[in-house]
């Protein structure tokens, strides 16, 4: 494989004059110098419950919240999305990890119904916490659905968020998925690639989406999700469980056609620390050096 060179890193007009240094230091930490992004999804304690993290064929390790933090200190360069609440109770043991702070989130109790997730936490509460504690903050993420009822709350809300996350030299992350009862297909191409327009539009630095699982509808939907982007970039969530093999296989597709990361949730934390460990330099591994296209 050849490696995967860094390219330039655009700098928003929204982030000021004296945040500059800091915006493009914490878009290198979480990038690998702008190489690849790799996220260890953390924030689905509040968003899955406690099904993912407890039963059959999950490791015992992953009940305990700590499992997560474990795991993203034993991979150099990782990001963890994760609440402020568990950031606030862990981290002062885990300051080597780059930490990305989801600010909204909503359980899946609420079934048939429009989704909507408001904000649990503010950027001047992150920026509050990453004075007092020094910790390494690089960014904040926030889930819009799109399709939903609630859709222009959300992205007022956000529009916003970036705001004031731009102006304290932050990442913003966009968790977007098409949801609601106005959404037939959540895995359309073209369906997906008009979210990414959405997140570049918006002034997002990153989107997190469910990329569709066929080749064909995959190839579709990055295609035009590449041009669309800008300087957006494009990364897939993790979703179910899966045979190792295909997970990394899936992973290998996806860089090749223009994704530039993954967000590992449950094929990640469910292995016990020394399997996760392994796994996860394997991840990165491939990040780092997929073929370009």
């Amino acid at each position: 494989m050849q490696e995967n060179k860094a390219k330039p890193v655009n700098i928003p007009l929204d982030v000021p004059f004296d945040k500059k240094e800091d915006y493009l230091l914490n878009y290198k930490k979480a990038t690998f110098e702008n190489k690849g992004m790799f996220i260890i999804a953390g924030d689905q304690r509040i968003e899955h419950l406690n099904k993912d993290f407890y039963g059959k064929g999950i490791s015992q390790e992953d009940a305990n919240p700590e499992h997560l933090f474990k795991i993203a200190q034993s991979v150099e360069g990782i990001v963890m999305a994760v609440q402020l609440g568990l950031i606030s109770s862990f981290a002062d043991n885990y300051r080597e990890i780059y930490y990305l702070v989801k600010l909204n989130s909503k359980t899946d109790l609420l079934k048939n119904q429009e989704p909507l997730s408001e904000l649990l936490n503010s950027v001047s509460d992150v920026v509050a916490l990453q004075k007092e504690s020094d910790l390494n903050i690089v960014g904040v993420g926030y889930t819009i659905y799109l399709g939903s009822e609630f859709e222009s709350k959300m992205l007022k809300e956000v529009a916003k968020v970036i705001k004031e996350a731009h102006q304290n030299g932050l990442l913003v992350v966009l968790w977007v998925y098409p949801r609601g009862k106005a959404i037939k297909d959540e895995k359309d191409p073209d369906l997906l690639a008009g979210s990414v327009a959405v997140s570049s539009v918006l002034g997002a630095d990153f989107v997190k989406l469910q990329f569709p699982e066929k080749k064909r509808a995959l190839k579709k939907f990055l295609s035009q999700a590449v041009k669309t982007a800008g300087h957006c970039k494009i990364v897939s969530a993790g979703g179910e469980a899966v045979k190792p093999e295909k997970y990394l296989k899936r992973i290998k597709e996806q860089l090749q056609l223009g994704s530039f990361g993954v967000a590992c949730g449950r094929n990640l934390h469910q292995k016990d620390l020394v399997e996760a460990r392994e796994f996860a330099q394997t991840i990165k591994k491939i990040i780092l050096n997929h073929l370009t296209t």
